[in-house]
């Protein structure tokens, strides 16, 4: 089952929460027009290495069950594009999605 709902993040600023119910595991993202926040099953280091050129804007979080707790939560890690933007790992998700507006 996919759920997509609104997340406001102040000042008339709405993100899109998608949460795919898989087996045995719940992803869960957030995101805005120009970058995202992700649980645990984001692989940052192949977004820094592999796809680097792309300048992706993404933070993880880990240990996260609901949309509610990603935003909550601080990063664990992000993206070199998104620390371009002061991003940084501790930062709670809200935060970091206000900076990718």
């Amino acid at each position: 089952m996919m759920r997509m709902v609104p997340v406001p993040l102040g000042d008339g600023v709405i993100a899109l929460g998608v949460e795919v119910k898989l087996p045995k595991t719940t992803l869960l993202s957030i995101s805005t027009d120009r970058g995202y926040i992700m649980c645990g099953a984001l692989d940052v280091g192949l977004l820094n290495d592999r796809l680097k050129d792309r300048e992706i804007i993404a933070g993880r979080a880990v240990g996260v069950k609901t949309l509610e707790e990603l935003l909550a939560a601080p990063l664990e890690s992000v993206t070199t594009t998104a620390e371009t933007l002061g991003i940084v790992v501790g930062m709670n998700g809200a935060d970091a999605l206000r900076l990718m507006i």
